[in-house]
């Protein structure tokens, strides 16, 4: 299956035709088009995320305009849309202007596109280039830079130029030419750079991200930036993002507003989250998430994405480690649980792990024979602790639901067949969308539901259809754990509205 979703991921980021732009009531909408995909002559390029570190964040929010039109303070770039895969639009760099297409990415706070001088990386050679020596208004920085994200890097280093973003120009922008994109990952990308809209607070050399001039150079009135990305990829626009406002046409009802609880990505707190109308207990206390408009699917917790797996029929690879764990000690687990013993500790006390005074964490016990025995059994340490500490989760749920000892161990064993594969990706059947639950995230005291249509991404039509679930696994543990990656899966069917003046982000139906 490894070869097959590997041909399937590369085949979503392909370039669309290039664009025209329009004015409208004083804005700037820049109309895309997209192109067909096609399977068989077109396996290249990786989905996954386009995202840093451990994936990112993004959502805003703020002062709605009764007719965004009406407002000369406000700014629109229209977004590409492949097959809900990823959305990109168009910047300019330099006097006269060089033409960039970019993601608009909330979960990191860089600009970065390729440079002239990028001589050994093949993908610098199927994109556009800035050349500095034909611009009037650059200006020589020379400082080294260097970025990795998820599923790829670059370096190069700082220049300064203006920066054309829609209608508004900003001047004096610090951004990096990279000279070095090693790998497939930008090679297969139709993008050519990314544009960052997180917080100064994660940007590489402190560099002032782009929306922070915007503000400081009083391009905006509102400090507001939001996003509609459309899901229907026979429709004609990608999506829109809207520099200082919000387009009223791009939602339905009311915004939930969340405040932001830490700077850096849009980060905010969100409660339970729902399988059908069960919950799947790891965020009944809360988890961090983050709205990042540069990650294509919907990452969690391994231990939730199971329980989500399970219940729309993905298939990802079997456990051993998990199923391992279920047949030696499920029976001594499950009945530690119903004597009411401590649950963060159980799996210390039975060995898998060591208690850190909260929770429990790997042992790591250190091997006398050779370096590569000692990596291995470090490896097998962490994956049983890993799947010691998922089930106590699984078997707490069915103990609400008074589920006999077989039941629950039967569950359990079904789970770990569940897991995700290692790189994330589960595949599900097309025509069994029908009969799968909704999944629910718990926002500011709302929920905020997906339908199947929603969470299942489909490529090609017909007997050829393959269907993949919009749900991957990501673990970060705590204290910056368990965290939630609410990527395009999530932004598609909700206007996410990114408010910088008041630090909060909000999320509406979309239009």
């Amino acid at each position: 299956m490894g070869t097959k979703f590997s041909a399937l991921w590369m085949a979503f980021l392909l370039l669309f035709p290039v664009v025209l732009s329009t004015h409208n009531g004083g804005l700037i909408r820049i109309g895309l088009k997209k192109k067909k995909l096609d399977q068989v002559n077109h396996p290249v390029g990786t989905l996954d995320s386009t995202k840093g570190e451990a994936m990112r964040v993004a959502t805003k929010k703020y002062n709605i305009y009764d007719n965004i039109g009406n407002s000369g303070d406000t700014d629109v770039v229209a977004l590409k849309n492949y097959l809900d895969a990823q959305y990109y639009g168009e910047i300019a760099i330099g006097t006269p202007s060089q033409t960039f297409t970019v993601i608009f990415d909330t979960g990191s706070s860089n600009l970065w596109v390729p440079s002239s001088k990028c001589y050994f990386s093949l993908a610098c050679y199927f994109h556009s280039k800035y050349k500095s020596s034909e611009s009037s208004t650059y200006e020589k920085n020379g400082t080294s830079a260097a970025i990795q994200y998820g599923t790829g890097s670059i370096a190069g280093f700082f220049s300064q130029d203006n920066v054309k973003v829609g209608d508004f120009v900003v001047r004096n922008q610090d951004f990096i030419e990279a000279t070095k994109e090693p790998g497939v990952t930008f090679l297969a990308a139709k993008f050519d750079g990314i544009l960052g809209l997180g917080f100064q607070e994660i940007s590489v050399g402190k560099a002032v991200p782009v929306w922070y001039n915007m503000v400081n150079q009083g391009l905006v009135t509102e400090q507001v930036f939001s996003f509609w990305l459309n899901r229907n990829v026979k429709g004609e626009e990608g999506g829109e993002i809207v520099f200082g406002g919000i387009d009223s046409n791009h939602y339905k009802g009311e915004h939930t507003y969340v405040p932001v609880t830490q700077k850096g990505y849009w980060q905010f707190d969100m409660g339970d989250i729902l399988v059908g109308n069960e919950s799947t207990g790891l965020c009944g206390n809360g988890c961090k998430a983050i709205a990042d408009s540069g990650t294509s699917l919907l990452a969690g917790p391994t231990t939730v994405i199971t329980q989500i797996n399970r219940a729309i029929g993905a298939s990802g690879i079997v456990s051993q480690e998990c199923k391992t764990v279920v047949a030696q000690y499920g029976k001594v687990i499950l009945e530690m649980l119903m004597a009411q013993a401590k649950p963060q500790k159980i799996c210390s006390q039975i060995g898998f792990c060591t208690f850190d005074g909260a929770r429990g964490v790997s042992t790591n016990i250190e091997s006398v024979v050779d370096e590569t025995t000692d990596e291995v059994s470090n490896g097998v340490q962490d994956a049983m602790c890993a799947a010691c500490e998922m089930m106590i989760v699984w078997m707490q749920n069915r103990i609400k639901l008074n589920q006999t000892e077989d039941q629950i161990l039967n569950y359990v064993n079904e789970l770990c067949d569940r897991l995700p594969s290692p790189n994330g990706e589960s595949a599900v059947d097309c025509g069994s969308l029908s009969s799968m639950p909704h999944v629910s995230f718990t926002i500011g005291g709302k929920v905020f539901g997906l339908t199947p249509e929603q969470y299942v991404l489909k490529v090609g039509e017909g007997v050829s259809a393959q269907c993949i679930s919009g749900f991957t696994a990501l673990d970060v543990p705590p204290p910056h754990g368990p965290l939630w990656i609410l990527g395009d899966v999530f932004m598609g069917p909700y206007h996410t509205v990114f408010d910088y003046g008041n630090l909060r982000v909000g999320f509406a139906e979309a239009a």
